[in-house]
């Protein structure tokens, strides 16, 4: 079962329990967060104890709490994973995000499954498969167009969900080994070095470079902010933020920032809806550019652009603040361009030297450098001055961290309220207090009192509805109140504060009651076909009972995964929509008519180079996507040997032929 086609979810990271409550309090209308292991982001673990007191908190709002139980798993390992699946179960979680489809063919609890963004979800073929294998909620692929997704959106009824926000892989998600390759650490089971935003020499077929110390592999952050309005017109239904790994200040902040955005759609069109309860208000104004980012594009979503990589530096550049107008033996004079700008003690600047290298500068203490020019700063940096290259007047300045919207972020920053309708009556020998909130539940409290006329019934009317309206700390807040009464009476504040304080419990009992967690849906039966018969290393198989997942789904080839280390051979080790030629204006139909060394460019390989790391670029111009070539590390195959012997794995012997593209295909 599906979220409902008219409601639209927010989805928000959590690195921990905490920060989990705080994307539920700025907005998010559902969470991901890892569990105790195999969640596909080593350091990003919680237990089941802190997952189950955010649980709690999340359906207080009707939001829900999803868990990534997303590596690919040995077979040593589903049993282990079995009982996380069902504590988790009890923990009272929502739904399991999963990318081994091994989890399939073991006993879980009839929790809702959710295709991770490693199952690489492309075409509208493999989603209807996974709709059909039984998984609620797919990620689609980052790289797709409006076109793409409203093509998959035609063929499929659940839940599709797209990444809007965040840092990008530069590879199709779960089609990257170079990190398996290069340290034996694998990204498909949350352990990847980020070999992507390394710096790399660029060197064509005739040894020449044609790009020296570039990050040709990292990309810029994902952001898309003005493209939700398209999103759901095609069919997106739950909007994915990245972000496991960040901190608490850029949960809140991309959080708020997106549901002010969705809060703004959801008033213009009133055939869509929140999927949770209540209204969120902020103590700050979102921004984005105010948290780490390599800058941001929209990426592939309105089509193919020159601009998404970030090459100069996989680093936070930060937003202009000015220029350098005297360098002095411990400190730095600046102009700030923006009018009324301040600087803070602890603030972060940087600057790109002659090489386009980024360089940090960590404020110690700032000051006006003048009692007249509001603009003019003078910083004295943490680091000795001897330390910053080729830094002089006229050098741009970036701020990269402000401490005055750090310190604002550690605060409380947001208020999250469900609206109630308040109506108090008179009873045979007291007062009654019933509370409706938005979604229709009901709650009531009486209290017993001798009931006094009031001496001036302005004045009590007055009263009952200022003590009555005092929600403070609870999550709700009063839409409109009714005094059902025969005639003014005199009421107690401590009276009508404890009546509200009942109805409040009640109400809150009565919507955790009434909270139902989504279903797991069923797999059509009998088993509907793979899409293909023969499945390569690519389709990331570690264990038996994946292989008997594809087998029991009409696949007569089953490769071992990468990670199993049969293929020692050259593979792609990344498969990428991202195309290196493309970005550096050497693609074959961009190069026509040019001269230089850029116009005689070999169309292939290409060949990436970092200290002695070698990796080799091949290009499939038909799909228009990039192969990055190599092979498996002798030091690599050493080290994991005794861990492959002590699990080992089983399967067919017949390999399907390796995708790597052997030629330069223009057409």
């Amino acid at each position: 079962m599906s979220m409902p086609d008219h409601q639209l979810e927010l989805l928000s990271p959590a690195r921990s329990a905490d920060i989990g409550i705080e994307a539920i309090n700025h907005g998010a209308d559902a969470v991901y967060i890892g569990g105790p292991s195999f969640g596909a982001r080593t350091s990003a673990d919680n237990s089941v104890q802190d997952i189950a007191r955010l649980v709690k908190h999340a359906h207080r709002f009707n939001s829900r709490i999803f868990v990534t139980l997303n590596t690919i798993l040995r077979d040593d390992e589903l049993e282990p994973a079995r009982k996380l699946a069902w504590q988790l179960f009890d923990a009272g979680v929502d739904a399991l995000i999963i990318q081994d489809m091994g989890l399939l063919e073991i006993d879980l609890p009839p929790i809702q499954l959710h295709a991770s963004t490693q199952t690489d979800i492309r075409t509208p073929e493999k989603a209807r498969f996974l709709q059909d294998a039984g998984l609620s909620q797919i990620v689609l692929a980052r790289e797709l167009t409006l076109e793409q997704i409203k093509a998959i959106r035609a063929q499929t009824d659940c839940t599709l969900e797209f990444f809007v926000h965040g840092a990008l892989c530069v590879a199709y998600s779960g089609q990257c080994y170079i990190s398996h390759a290069h340290t034996g650490r694998s990204a498909n089971r949350g352990d990847c070095s980020q070999a992507c935003r390394l710096p790399y020499q660029v060197m064509d077929s005739q040894g020449r470079f044609v790009a020296h110390d570039k990050h040709v592999l990292s990309m810029k952050d994902n952001n898309q902010s003005a493209n939700l309005a398209a999103l759901v017109d095609v069919g997106i239904r739950s909007f994915k933020i990245e972000g496991r790994y960040k901190d608490l200040a850029y949960v809140k902040n991309i959080t708020a920032h997106y549901r002010k955005l969705f809060d703004e759609l959801l008033e213009q069109r009133p055939d869509l809806a929140r999927a949770s309860s209540g209204h969120t208000s902020f103590t700050f104004t979102p921004d984005p550019d105010q948290n780490f980012n390599r800058e941001f594009t929209d990426y592939f979503v309105q089509g193919r652009k020159d601009d998404i990589g970030a090459f100069d530096t996989p680093k936070n550049p930060g937003r202009h603040l000015g220029y350098v107008t005297k360098v002095g033996p411990d400190f730095v004079e600046l102009t700030t361009s923006e009018p009324g700008t301040v600087l803070h003690n602890g603030d972060g600047l940087c600057y790109y030297d002659l090489q386009k290298e980024l360089v940090g500068m960590a404020i110690n203490r700032a000051e006006p450098a003048s009692a007249l020019a509001v603009d003019q700063w003078r910083v004295y940096p943490k680091d000795p001055m001897t330390g910053f290259k080729d830094l002089r007047k006229g050098t741009e300045l970036n701020r990269n961290r402000d401490m005055n919207w750090v310190r604002m972020l550690e605060k409380k920053s947001s208020e999250r309220r469900i609206g109630v309708w308040v109506r108090l009556d008179e009873t045979a020998d007291g007062f009654a207090l019933q509370l409706t909130d938005e979604d229709g539940h009901s709650a009531s409290a009486r209290v017993q009192a001798t009931k006094t006329p009031a001496k001036d019934a302005a004045q009590a009317e007055h009263t009952l509805r200022e003590q009555l309206g005092r929600f403070g700390a609870t999550l709700f807040e009063p839409i409109d109140m009714t005094l059902n009464l025969s005639q003014p009476w005199f009421v107690p504040a401590s009276l009508l504060n404890a009546l509200r304080r009942d109805a409040v419990d009640a109400l809150e009992t009565a919507r955790a009651a009434a909270y139902q967690r989504p279903p797991r849906a069923r797999p059509v039966e009998p088993p509907v076909p793979y899409p293909e018969d023969t499945l390569t290393y690519l389709a990331n198989v570690y264990n038996e009972k994946a292989r008997d997942f594809y087998a029991k789904h009409g696949v007569k080839v089953i490769a071992a995964a990468y990670e199993s280390q049969e293929e020692e051979g050259e593979v792609s080790l990344m498969i990428t929509k991202h195309c290196v030629r493309f970005s550096l204006s050497l693609c074959p139909k961009q190069a026509k008519g040019v001269t230089g060394v850029q116009g005689t460019v070999r169309a292939e390989p290409l060949t990436l180079i970092n200290g002695k790391e070698k990796l080799t670029l091949r290009f499939d111009c038909k799909p228009c996507e990039m192969h990055v070539v190599g092979k498996i590390k002798t030091s690599v195959l050493n080290q994991t040997a005794r861990e492959a012997a002590a699990a080992p794995l089983k399967f067919y012997r017949t390999r399907p032929a390796r995708p790597v593209p052997r030629t330069a295909t223009t057409s």
